[in-house]
């Protein structure tokens, strides 16, 4: 017993001093998306990224966007694009493709489309979406969400992509060489 509470006494008293090594990570935006897709740098990584290394990485997106929110599954990509531009890997070795399936796909409407629904004024994912289709990131809709949804092409972002299905997309997409991100 004795031994026991010396123990707990010693982690108790060890515990804040090993607790002051260990700082929270800092997130910041960039280098390619200076407003959304937060990162952290990781300094000590040894797991190292080869020099020419080229990503191309599909992002299966099927949950809406939270209220007033950007859709958590687009930032995934912005954040995987920022990070790596970070560790060096140049922008055009670093595509994503993120592909838009079930209610997630109302988080691609024009902002006409989404007021025309009663969902506010604007879209709260589009700017973000536009920002990342400037930089290349392809969005590929379900079609076959979109006419469960109700949805029609022209009601989408300028630059959104229509595919037959969700399936359709990421199979084509692994044909390219994209690889299917597990998060």
């Amino acid at each position: 017993m004795r031994v026991t509470l010396m123990a707990a006494a010693a982690l108790a008293i060890g515990a804040p001093a090993a607790a002051q090594d260990a700082q929270p990570a800092t997130f910041t935006y960039g280098p390619v998306f200076t407003e959304f897709g937060p990162v952290a740098d990781v300094p000590d990584a040894d797991f190292a990224i080869p020099e020419d290394a080229s990503f191309h990485v599909a992002f299966d997106v099927s949950q809406p966007a939270k209220d007033g929110k950007l859709n958590r599954g687009f930032e995934s990509a912005a954040r995987f694009i920022n990070m790596n531009a970070r560790a060096g890997v140049e922008p055009m070795e670093n595509r994503a493709a993120v592909v838009v399936h079930g209610p997630a796909v109302f988080d691609l409407l024009s902002d006409a489309a989404w007021a025309a629904r009663d969902r506010g004024e604007t879209n709260p994912s589009a700017a973000a979406v536009r920002e990342m289709i400037d930089q290349g990131v392809r969005f590929i809709v379900c079609g076959q969400s979109a006419a469960g949804q109700g949805v029609a092409k022209s009601e989408l972002l300028p630059g959104v992509e229509m595919a037959l299905s969700a399936m359709t997309a990421h199979a084509l997409l692994q044909q390219q060489g994209y690889t299917v991100n597990p998060f």
